[in-house]
């Protein structure tokens, strides 16, 4: 696999790439400025599994702040910069662990060595990150439109520019809000070069559309053994997010632990109110470090066979409903216990 082979990277306590563990990052939506909101911010989504989280500096207030925020957070923090090259010198004088430029927007050769040099004194690495929202006129020209193809020779153009200046601690991003275009871009970037490749598709949207273009393009890349940080990009809360590429990298098996809720999707039979209870399931979930499958099913005539699978299961009757272990029923229980009855004993799993 590609990700198996791809130059090793150190961000803060965390390593990346050489077939260690795909880490699933965030960014921020907060001032970066308000070091408060920022900082809440980060710890909620530090509860919800994110590894690596990423912080705008658009400014010298959010650059100065950067110092105060990484005092209080525990993963590593990632400046992402445009326009003003200072403000990536900056970032890494506050503690940055990591810093996001494009080349092609922070000025000339001597202001891209500026910021080479700074990263080179500290060890801090570059991610070049490339959009097809910005591409290159000239790319947009050569390849009759923005291409997979025209995102691939951006991103190893503006590689080349650093490595030119003597520096390789590099992670390359190449985004799209086309999926198909997303996966072609990744497929061809994987034969050219051996950084690790930070995925994700681009303004995906809505927590509705956002997560289903996620989970196919991510799905398909990472499938392939491309990729060695996962960002799901939603419009909403980032916590969402997290979940998310939690659940996809589960899917693929690229993840364990987290324990796994399977619902049955109603049917004429149902007496109770799945729906509602196995959103309440998944939620409470949460809160257990667990490596198990959970199973909500709608009905007694076929929940207790079509639990079999899951490692503990609820089925429910008319006000009524059954706990399942390994497709055995274990006792009866009142349907307004159901939910109480699963959480006792996920808080008492042996595991």
């Amino acid at each position: 696999m590609y990700r198996d082979h791809t130059k090793v990277v150190r961000i803060g306590e965390k390593k990346i790439g050489g077939g260690n563990p795909i880490l699933i990052q965030s960014m921020t939506n907060t001032k970066t400025e308000d070091v408060k909101a920022t900082v809440a911010q980060i710890l909620a989504l530090e509860a919800a599994g994110c590894e690596i989280v990423r912080c705008t500096v658009p400014s010298w207030d959010a650059a100065e702040a950067l110092g105060e925020i990484k005092k209080q957070i525990h993963i590593p923090l990632v400046a992402d910069i445009h326009f003003d090259y200072r403000m990536a010198v900056a970032a890494m004088e506050k503690g940055a662990d990591k810093i996001r430029i494009n080349p092609g927007n922070i000025g000339g050769p001597e202001k891209i060595k500026a910021v080479v040099d700074t990263a080179k004194e500290r060890n801090i690495p570059i991610r070049v990150g490339v959009n097809s929202g910005s591409l290159e006129k000239e790319l947009v020209e050569k390849y009759h439109g923005v291409t997979a193809e025209g995102l691939v020779e951006s991103a190893l153009d503006k590689v080349k520019i650093i490595e030119d200046f003597g520096y390789d601690n590099l992670v390359i991003s190449i985004k799209s809000s086309d999926v198909l275009m997303c996966i072609k871009a990744h497929e061809l970037l994987a034969e050219r070069t051996h950084y690790p490749l930070h995925v994700g598709i681009t303004e995906a949207g809505t927590l509705y559309s956002g997560n289903i273009k996620s989970a196919v393009g991510l799905g398909v890349i990472l499938y392939q053994g491309i990729g060695d940080t996962i960002r799901v990009s939603l419009t909403g809360d980032p916590v969402e997010e997290i979940k998310s590429a939690k659940r996809i990298l589960k899917t693929l098996n690229l993840r364990k632990g987290g324990i796994e809720v399977v619902s049955c999707p109603t049917c004429g039979r149902t007496q109770i109110d799945l729906i509602g209870l196995a959103n309440q399931v998944e939620t409470m979930v949460q809160e257990f470090p667990l490596d198990i499958k959970v199973a909500v099913m709608g009905c007694v005539v076929n929940g207790p066979g079509e639990a079999k699978e899951a490692d503990i299961g609820i089925a429910g009757g008319k006000g009524v409903g059954l706990l399942i272990k390994k497709g055995e029923i274990i006792r009866k229980v009142p349907e307004a216990e159901l939910l109480g009855t699963l959480r006792r004993e996920l808080e008492n799993w042996e595991k």
